[in-house]
């Protein structure tokens, strides 16, 4: 479960130890709704609803008497000898605990509440994007195309995940896209977005196999044209891309192929080159990482370990998880721990 997470993996591990998929799934069930599974993994409810999830909670908020105060912005807190006290545009508020549960921003300013408290706050960076091929004529050409298992590498670095790979009018996306732009956040923010990617569009063979596969197709189909019939079980278009990427016109036989132009193909569809300049805007991303910094956060039962009373959940961390629901189950389970310590205290 945790390998799903670039950040935060090893203290989500006590975490999930206590309040996990399972407990997720049954309290739910508690609750009247069950949830189903799709082909992907991701659980919705049976009522495809996402208002289904949202009544549960206001239903239990009034049923526990708790009172939601909307239109209110909290402009101070303050720790007092009994609590704290918020300063906010209804007036002044104190309470005994406070549950920090404002979710991930791409401003640190938007973390100055907590940071004035005296927490640290490592800087939001963008995870799970899209990477932009602005002069690379495979967005233009191949838009919509569609790999179900390639390799998606960062240029001289050894991060690399594989999956469905779709080609964009932006570039490069779909979930090993997707899963490389989480875990290499950090490094594609140091590089300001500007990065060789390559892709193996056949994966697992490797360049080497590749070309030896492609001698002997020129061996058994030596009269054939290689641009009429994809091979690999690669898209049409993708294939015939990658020919003409490589020197080999939609005219000539296999058996007119060079030594050269066989490598060529191999290396096309083995290690693609592209050149990332930019990534899609934080309109369009799913999740930020970033945010308090773990060592200060008591993962047994998230709460401050700066200041007690004060608690931490969900992607107010500086925790992120991959596309597929990672990140509702870690704010599931942080809150989760939240209020029972709050409840246990």
């Amino acid at each position: 479960m945790v390998k799903n997470y670039p950040r935060g993996r090893k203290e989500l591990q006590q975490v999930f130890a206590k309040f996990a998929v399972q407990d997720t799934i049954n309290w739910f069930k508690e609750q009247g709704i069950v949830l189903k599974t799709e082909e992907d993994g991701r659980m919705f409810p049976y009522s495809n609803d996402s208002q289904t999830i949202v009544d549960c909670f206001l239903k239990l908020a009034q049923h526990c008497n708790i009172q939601i105060k909307t239109q209110t912005e909290v402009f101070s807190i303050q720790k007092t000898t009994t609590g704290f006290q918020l300063k906010t545009n209804q007036g002044e508020l104190s309470a005994n605990f406070i549950i920090c549960a404002f979710g991930g921003h791409n401003k640190a300013g938007a973390y100055d509440l907590i940071k004035n408290l005296g927490h640290k706050i490592d800087s939001p960076i963008p995870s799970l994007f899209t990477l932009n091929l602005p002069n690379e004529s495979i967005r233009k050409e191949l838009q919509g195309i569609s790999v179900p298992m390639a390799e998606v590498k960062l240029a001289d670095n050894k991060i690399s995940y594989q999956g469905p790979v779709l080609v964009t009018h932006w570039g490069l996306s779909g979930p090993a896209v997707l899963k490389l732009s989480a875990f290499a956040a950090e490094e594609f923010f140091v590089r300001n977005y500007v990065s060789g990617i390559r892709v193996n569009w056949v994966y697992p063979f490797k360049q080497h196999e590749v070309e030896s596969e492609l001698k002997l197709i020129q061996k058994d189909k030596n009269k054939a044209l290689p641009y009429t019939q994809a091979c690999f079980n690669l898209p049409k278009r993708l294939w015939e891309y990658l020919c003409l990427q490589s020197d080999i016109q939609n005219t000539k036989p296999w058996a007119e192929l060079s030594n050269k132009q066989l490598s060529k193909l191999a290396q096309n569809l083995a290690d693609s080159t592209f050149k990332m300049e930019g990534k899609t805007t934080f309109k369009e991303e799913f999740v930020t990482c970033g945010g308090v910094n773990l060592k200060e956060v008591d993962f047994k039962t998230m709460q401050s370990k700066l200041l007690p009373g004060l608690f931490f959940c969900g992607e107010v961390l500086n925790i992120d998880g991959i596309t597929g629901g990672f990140n509702f189950q870690s704010a599931w389970s942080t809150s989760w721990l939240c209020a029972n310590s709050i409840a246990q205290s």
